[in-house]
């Protein structure tokens, strides 16, 4: 063989073999972007395998079927009035948000369960005592209310000392 041809051969399975790491780069760009896609759709919410788009197009009926029982028990009976007002106002606060204001709905409903409609809105929800702020984020959908606004607190005693008790007279002070 001349040194041509053979110069030529080594150039012709370099080539090839350049072909092939350019085929699977492209295979592997592809494929990273498969998984990229896959992460993020992982990341994104999810309520019972749809998400929160998809929840917000589905009409009542369809989203109660995904609820727990207890739920959808209480759905399937219907709305008693004081729920209808706070979902009304609810509506109303959202076309607000809409516009750019920001309102916070305060309510004593505390059994209301949270829709998908209620995403984004503020709500001051009653504890007893006072309205604490619920803000409505994706992963509270099928909640109630209520959950978000602790009745109690915990309880935290002051050390004792003078007045408090007939056996904490002794107690030296600080």
């Amino acid at each position: 063989m001349a040194p041509n041809e053979e110069s030529n051969k080594e150039d012709e399975e370099i080539s090839k073999v350049e072909e092939s790491t350019e085929d699977k780069e492209e295979e592997l760009d592809t494929d990273d972007e498969l998984d990229t896609k896959k992460e993020l759709d992982k990341l994104r919410f999810h309520y019972r395998g749809h998400t929160l788009d998809e929840l917000k197009k589905m009409n009542m009926d369809q989203f109660i079927q995904l609820l727990p029982a207890r739920a959808r028990r209480s759905l399937q009976r219907g709305l008693p009035s004081r729920q209808k007002k706070l979902l009304e106002r609810l509506r109303r606060a959202y076309r607000a948000k809409k516009r750019g204001k920001d309102l916070i709905t305060r309510t004593h409903v505390r059994d209301m369960i949270i829709f998908p409609e209620m995403v984004g809105l503020k709500i001051g929800v009653y504890n007893g005592k006072t309205f604490e702020i619920v803000d409505i984020k994706p992963e509270s959908i099928g909640h109630y209310l209520g959950e978000f606004s602790m009745t109690r607190r915990r309880v935290q005693h002051g050390s004792p000392g003078i007045g408090a008790t007939r056996s904490s007279k002794y107690v030296p002070l600080k």
